[in-house]
């Protein structure tokens, strides 16, 4: 069956139309610098081929979305899934024949190749039985199929364009159609674009994208400078499944819109600029916000029409400083003996002590030698002398303290046990995490875990991660948008993603 579809007029006046059934065969490729019309063309494409093939487009932008009110694409947001849900879907797109849109808006460029090599190789390598044909549709191709190295991890940059270069050589036999559109044939992997057998080349500046388009073409390079000279919305057009001879085409109208169009002239506002300044640089305005902020957050009643600034601070002395200089005035000696407390009422001031330990910002680069004394110091001024821990049992307990545990809640016992094998001072980050999974909150951060192991290094707290999961403890999981989640198998408890 022969399917035209049209794509716009040429300078004559005649339409130009695309052999769907031989685009099938033979791939396209588009190529136009930014506001040259190549995501119209693509939608063009898109809407007038809707309802004849299969579509499958991946969408860097979240551009493409919007056909599915009007045609029946399923939108998929990449950011809300991970790697294997992503090539499950795939997997299922094949099966069922669904046109879906992969919207890759709201990950970085690392997660988008991640998600784009995951969903293309899935596409690849589904079961004979569901080789249907479909066409493949991905826009800013040179950020999948880079010429050359760039920020992204090697193996990430490897693995997207491995699955570019499926697509493009080995997708026709597996029924896949591959259509990409780029900005730059420069910044494009060759093997890749060579591939394609139809092209649809837009207006460009550079001369070595010129140059490179006038070869694709068959065009003599002082020819060439036509391809700079082209409207937006136009295109030199050639190739088998549209004319064997290159053709300008003015691409026609669509029915639907990106969500993102260019950018427009509006009225600027007509705010004087008195008022402007002031609006800018309201300190006071500012501060009284941040003050009103900090009083809700420790639960404090506020004036909302108090706008004083707040007095300067004088630093403050360390909580250890002060108990030293209340014990040097005497007032130690006049705390209650040891025997007026219960051991209910020792285990509650071991837990206050620890509380005061960890809320002391210095005490994270301190020793649990040096933190004793101040423990020890603390349960005289309560009244409980001598310590009831010794020095491993106090590091034991201040490990737990800076995980956020400060009794010894029987709870907590299957995951000390899980933690036996690790190192001492491996216990409270194990235990962070540990207390985030039980309670489903967020991931710690790498620095609270840094925090939690006393060092600032944050690089040293993913080895020390690393580690704990080599030790099958933890099992670390990293969604698309880079949230991480931990989950803990022998506990059954895992984290929210964050």
């Amino acid at each position: 069956m022969t399917v035209a579809v049209d794509m716009g007029l040429s300078t004559s006046g005649s339409p130009v139309t695309i052999d769907l059934e031989e685009l099938l065969a033979t791939r396209l490729l588009v190529q136009g610098n930014s506001g040259s019309g190549k995501s119209h063309l693509l939608r063009r494409l898109l809407e007038k081929s809707a309802g004849e093939v299969q579509q499958i487009v991946i969408d860097p932008e979240g551009d493409f979305v919007t056909l599915a009110e009007r045609y029946g694409h399923l939108a998929i947001e990449a950011a809300d899934h991970d790697e294997k849900e992503i090539a499950r879907a795939a997997a299922r797109i094949r099966e069922h024949r669904a046109s879906v849109v992969l919207s890759l808006e709201g990950l970085e460029a690392e997660g988008q190749m991640r998600c784009a090599a995951a969903f293309l190789s899935a596409l690849f390598e589904a079961p004979r039985d569901h080789w249907y044909p479909a066409l493949v549709v991905v826009d800013e191709a040179q950020l999948f199929a880079p010429a050359g190295g760039g920020e992204v991890a090697e193996e990430v940059r490897r693995a997207s364009l491995s699955a570019m270069t499926n697509l493009m050589c080995r997708g026709r036999k597996r029924g896949l159609a591959g259509i990409i559109a780029t900005q730059r044939l420069a910044k494009l992997a060759k093997n890749v674009a060579a591939e394609a057998s139809n092209f649809l080349m837009g207006r460009t500046f550079l001369d070595i994208d010129m140059a490179r388009a006038a070869d694709l073409l068959g065009m003599e390079r002082r020819q060439a400078e036509a391809i700079r000279d082209l409207p937006r919305g136009t295109f030199l057009a050639l190739g088998p499944a549209v004319s064997r001879r290159p053709v300008s085409v003015a691409i026609g109208e669509v029915e639907t819109r990106a969500r993102s169009m260019s950018p427009k002239l509006v009225p600027l506002p007509s705010a004087p600029a008195e008022g402007l300044q002031g609006l800018l640089f309201d300190i006071e305005a500012e501060q009284a916000g941040s003050r009103t902020r900090s009083g809700m957050a420790r639960g404090e009643e506020t004036d909302p029409n108090d706008t004083d600034t707040a007095p300067a601070r004088t630093p403050a002395s360390s909580p250890s400083e002060t108990l030293l200089q209340q014990l040097a005035s005497g007032v130690a000696t006049r705390t209650p003996s040891l025997l007026t407390k219960s051991e209910g009422e020792q285990a509650e001031a071991v837990a206050a002590a620890l509380q005061a330990i960890v809320a002391d910002p210095d005490s994270s680069g301190r020793s649990a030698s040096l933190l004793y004394q101040d423990f020890a110091v603390r349960l005289r001024m309560a009244g409980v002398a001598p310590a009831p821990l010794d020095l491993p049992a106090f590091s034991r307990r201040l490990a737990m303290a800076r995980a956020g545990i400060f009794t010894e809640d029987p709870e907590w016992s299957p995951a000390l046990q899980a933690a036996e094998g690790l190192p001492e001072d491996m216990l409270g980050p194990f235990l962070l995490l540990a207390r985030a999974a039980r309670d489903s909150a967020p991931t710690p951060s790498d620095e609270a875990i840094a925090q939690s192991y006393g060092t600032a290094s944050l690089g040293r707290a993913r080895r020390l991660l690393s580690y704990i999961e080599s030790r099958d403890l933890i099992v670390t999981r990293t969604d698309l948008s880079g949230k991480r989640s931990i989950a803990i198998p022998r506990l059954g408890w895992s984290t929210a993603a964050a």
